[in-house]
């Protein structure tokens, strides 16, 4: 009888630790805020002319795209996949974006959503990605991109990042790493951000 008693009071603290694990679980992930990622020029560089080296190329509608990763693209997506949910937002069209970020989050497991040119707006003054698209807090949202342009109905939700093309010594994406530590940690990104870009 001692051990049946014994057996039921370890089932029962197996229950409790899984149901807390699971609780703990969904708590991170509702706590994390939310990460979005231009593609060109911030996490790629595509060329239509013949390139000797390049790390990933494909044919579309007759034309050939090679493309490299800029420096420390993947473990840059390693360290923010753990602080935030991160998607990608290219003002490219859905058969162009896709191989691209296929080929960048090989596992599937960095990178939660994609969004294309599609879900931008235009305005009468060009492009723009409209982040309450999102339909987040806006206190909990942060796009990087290249194009200051594009953030520009939420400026202090956007980090400009210098566009990339084919600097093998290029550092940008890791110098950023810190700065978006902080902002993982904040209440509301946008002061931090304001006040590191003398935003008013």
């Amino acid at each position: 009888m001692s051990i049946i008693k014994s057996i039921r009071r370890r089932l029962s603290q197996l229950r409790h630790t899984s149901a807390s694990s699971t609780c703990n679980q969904q708590n991170k992930i509702q706590e994390k805020k939310l990460l979005i990622l231009d593609l060109d020029e911030t996490l790629v560089h595509h060329s239509e002319s013949f390139a000797t080296s390049y790390a990933l190329s494909f044919t579309m509608e007759g034309s050939t795209y090679y493309f490299n990763l800029r420096p420390y693209a993947r473990e840059f997506l390693e360290r923010v996949s753990q602080l935030f949910d991160v998607v990608v937002f290219t003002a490219n069209r859905k058969p162009y974006a896709d191989p691209v970020v296929d080929f960048l989050d090989l596992e599937g497991k960095l990178i939660v959503g994609r969004y294309y040119h599609d879900s931008g707006a235009s305005l009468c003054d060009g492009y723009v990605k409209d982040l309450r698209i999102f339909k987040i807090d806006l206190a909990r949202v942060i796009l990087v991109d290249n194009c200051p342009a594009n953030f520009r109905l939420q400026k202090n939700n956007g980090i400009p990042i210098v566009s990339w093309f084919f600097d093998p010594q290029d550092e940008e994406l890791s110098k950023l790493v810190p700065f978006l530590e902080k902002l993982a940690a904040a209440d509301d990104v946008r002061p931090s951000i304001a006040e590191r870009f003398i935003r008013r």
